[in-house]
């Protein structure tokens, strides 16, 4: 059932969160979730403002207990993926990104997370192949054709990682 006051302290925490004030919102979050401690979009909000302030641990925390609630959330599991990647825990988050890929193999958010999680693993063939797979669908991203040069400059194949920032630049993309 709707609840008005919730849904007014809700906008409040969120138009917070919007203008960068990461502390308040989560106190408006908190107020929602002592009231109702299963509120999925205030647990998300609250990891996400925890993510925000660099407090992964805590992020993740929230993000747990929302996915106890609903585990196949791809808001919450991407937000999750994120908060690991930025810890460090890179092992973690590929694994969620591979869970997710099972089921949606060209979900580009999460093939974005994957190939920025692999390059950090020095996997690079395989980023460039999840780079790929997203330059197939938006071939003119620019973070996407940066990040697949980066690769390809690592495994020391400098003519194309050349190339393609020269296609990148040529098309007017920072």
């Amino acid at each position: 059932m709707i609840n008005p006051k919730i849904n007014s302290i809700l906008d409040e925490a969120n138009r917070l969160f919007l203008q960068g004030k990461f502390q308040e919102a989560i106190s408006y979050y908190n107020n929602i979730l002592n009231e109702d401690s299963k509120h999925i979009s205030s647990l998300n909000n609250k990891g996400y403002a925890l993510s925000k302030l660099k407090d992964f641990t805590n992020a993740i925390k929230c993000y747990d207990l929302a996915l106890e609630i609903c585990p196949s959330d791809l808001s919450i599991l991407i937000n999750k993926i994120s908060s690991f990647r930025k810890q460090g825990n890179l092992i973690e988050a590929l694994s969620i990104c591979d869970n997710i890929l099972k089921n949606n193999s060209n979900y580009n958010v999460v093939l974005y997370h994957k190939e920025r999680i692999l390059f950090s693993m020095k996997k690079f063939n395989e980023s460039i192949s999840c780079c790929n797979l997203i330059l197939e669908d938006y071939p003119d991203n620019g973070d996407v054709i940066f990040d697949k040069a980066s690769n390809l400059a690592m495994l020391s194949n400098f003519d194309d990682a050349l190339n393609l920032l020269e296609h990148s630049i040529s098309q007017g993309i920072q």
